[in-house]
């Protein structure tokens, strides 16, 4: 059973009455859904940590987030077991994470019946999506960062080029498009197959994750998949960049 927002406003509402912690309950509880989807063990996590660690502010909760992402817990051990496991498992994650299809769902589906079991996706609007922000951020730090992915030749591109874009507590978004697409016509502009969007999308997400690895994560926005735009969202020492990616028909 998940948390709803006016759960988590409820129980935040309570801790404020008892300790006086002067947060916005509303925007902190909303936040904090935004992250879980109310994932009741994530609710708690990040409840937990920004009563020891933390202030009661939107840039803490993503700051508890970061630290959540970066555990090694039962919960993150059972989700990335249970991909190792089961390759029809990790093919379903992967087509929705990494070319942004969208699985219809089906109740008789096995590996459906088993993710859900599990709790990693969810039915939404008749598609089966990932359960949470945070299950999905882990899921792309487990598929982008494996031994195969780390070879390739965008991934170590964005590795060297890691500090032209850092200046303080930004990043220079701008630059780190004008350098993927320099990297990407030398490394892949000669190849004679017709370019695909999830190609392109994995390609930039593994340029990417080297940059801001172990400081910010990202997502991809669920209601831009699998149409002609797709919009990664990166959380950076409290800010949040946009980048747009589409497929430009001429």
């Amino acid at each position: 059973m998940s948390f709803s927002p006016d759960d988590i406003a409820g129980m935040l509402t309570d801790y404020e009455n008892d300790h006086h912690a002067g947060m916005d309950i509303a925007d902190i509880s909303q936040l904090i859904y935004d992250y879980t989807s109310g994932y009741p063990v994530l609710v708690s996590s990040i409840c937990k940590l920004m009563d020891e660690n933390f202030n009661w502010s939107e840039s803490a909760v993503a700051e508890a987030v970061k630290v959540i992402l970066k555990e090694n817990n039962a919960l993150f051990e059972s989700l990335i077991n249970k991909i190792e496991d089961y390759p029809d498992l990790y093919d379903y994650l992967y087509q929705i994470l990494i070319e942004g299809r969208r699985i219809s769902y089906n109740p008789d589906d096995s590996v459906i019946k088993l993710a859900m079991m599990y709790g990693f996706v969810k039915e939404e609007n008749g598609s089966v999506v990932i359960a949470n922000r945070i299950f999905e951020t882990r899921l792309y730090n487990a598929i982008l960062t494996n031994k195969q992915m780390q070879k390739t030749s965008i991934f170590k591109a964005g590795e060297n080029d890691k500090s032209q874009f850092i200046s303080g507590n930004e990043l220079n978004m701008e630059l780190i498009l004008e350098k993927f697409i320099l990297h990407f016509n030398d490394i892949y502009g000669s190849q004679p197959d017709k370019f695909k969007e999830d190609d392109g999308r994995k390609l930039f997400l593994l340029y990417l994750r080297p940059i801001i690895n172990g400081t910010g994560n990202y997502y991809i926005e669920a209601q831009t998949r699998d149409q002609r735009r797709t919009d990664v969202i990166v959380d950076y020492l409290g800010k949040q960049y946009i980048i747009e990616l589409k497929i430009w028909v001429r």
